[in-house]
């Protein structure tokens, strides 16, 4: 009996939870314990997003399949041997697997949690982990300096040692070479949109033709244009959380879009009978799936065709990278602090995840990368035609 990862819409009380995970034995037979817990733990709300909902299903599924595999029990904790079933699953993820040290860390967190809600419902006893103190960084946020804890966490023992890898960036020469080689005007402002504003994938994909204009006719002033991501104003703009806020992109940029919109979007536009709110369509004329997927496809074969390994949130990354590169050169001209400045532009909640930017800059030593403050329009040359 093979064990089966699906979803399916959950009817509670009158509300309707589509792309719920469930999982299945192929004779159609429910993984009882699981559900149960998936029921209790995505529907209270622990976790704020639908979209990592599919992980937490994957995670399960990946865990009760060792099991499956290695004829093991889920709740055989008291198994009497050396290593638990979590330990040895830890290191099945990385030995065989081989996955990432983030990817089974996830995991692992789901699956701890499946086991606490096991205990607290009587299927088990114990718990196939303890608990062990550990040496964590300690943070820089408001009365860091009076914490007396000594930087020591209490953790999960099962749980693999965070080791936080820098955010890889695309150098000036990789974006040249990438943005060249997307031939396809669609792909490229596609890329140009993503490089010149460090949107993520979702907000590129929904982001709205109305939101497009050209500066010199609507009389705007200065190097950078303000546009405005609000979900509520009824253009279709997803950002995450939904939460609302302003960004800046170049003079040159937005009129290349403006450029695009005019010249090529209408193509597309023409091929569907209905009305779309995105800047981006697709070959249909049909808007590109909301979570962005399908633009992390477009963006890996170009980079693969530049000989580059690159996904849509590399080019994210890469923007704040650049970014943050030239407004602290040139911090005496600024007026807003550069780190406060990524943070709103990325739409981060804490500043401490921008700092990460400047972790990483400060340990660059090619001084190559700092190329990219000429402005990526001038960096492809103006090959869209309208620089």
């Amino acid at each position: 009996m093979r064990l089966v990862n699906s979803t399916a819409d959950l009817i509670i009380g009158g509300h309707s939870y589509p792309g719920f995970p469930i999982l299945l034995w192929d004779s159609m037979d429910s993984c009882v314990p699981a559900n149960q817990f998936f029921r209790y733990y995505l529907l209270r709300g622990a976790i704020g997003s639908k979209k990592s909902w599919a992980c937490t299903g994957r995670a399960l599924y990946d865990y009760f399949s060792f099991l499956q595999v290695h004829d093991l029990s889920w709740d055989d904790v008291e198994r009497g041997e050396q290593k638990t079933l979590l330990a040895a699953y830890r290191d099945y993820s990385f030995e065989v697997a081989k996955l990432q040290r983030n990817t089974v860390r996830h995991r692992l967190f789901y699956v701890c949690e499946f086991y606490v809600f096991a205990q607290q419902q009587k299927w088990t006893e114990k718990l196939p982990f303890g608990h062990e103190t550990r040496q964590a960084t300690r943070g820089r946020g408001f009365l860091a300096h009076v914490n007396g804890s000594g930087g020591r966490v209490l953790v999960r023992d099962v749980m693999p040692r965070v080791h936080k890898d820098l955010p890889r960036f695309l150098s000036a020469e990789q974006v040249k070479a990438l943005v060249t080689g997307a031939t396809n005007p669609h792909h490229r402002m596609i890329i140009r949109l993503a490089l010149g504003s460090g949107l993520r994938k979702e907000e590129v994909a929904t982001f709205p033709a109305a939101y497009v204009f050209d500066p010199d006719r609507a009389g705007t002033k200065g190097r950078n244009v303000r546009v405005n991501l609000a979900p509520s104003d009824g253009h279709g703009m997803k950002t995450k959380g939904g939460k609302p806020r302003v960004i800046y992109v170049s003079r040159c940029l937005m009129k290349d879009l403006h450029h695009y919109s005019v010249h090529y979007r209408g193509q597309r536009a023409s091929l569907s009978k209905d009305v779309h709110r995105p800047l981006f369509l697709n070959q249909a004329g049909l808007p590109f799936s909301a979570d962005g997927k399908s633009l992390d496809r477009i963006v890996r074969l170009i980079g693969q065709k530049a000989g580059l390994k690159v996904w849509t949130h590399l080019l994210r990354h890469t923007y704040a990278t650049h970014t943050l590169v030239v407004l602290q050169r040139n911090r005496a001209a600024n007026r807003i602090e550069p780190l406060v400045f990524l943070q709103q532009q990325l739409g981060h909640a804490s500043i401490q995840t921008t700092m990460v930017y400047l972790h990483l800059i400060n340990e660059l030593a090619d001084d190559a990368v700092l190329a990219y403050d000429e402005e990526l329009n001038e960096l492809v040359g103006g090959a869209d035609g309208n620089s």
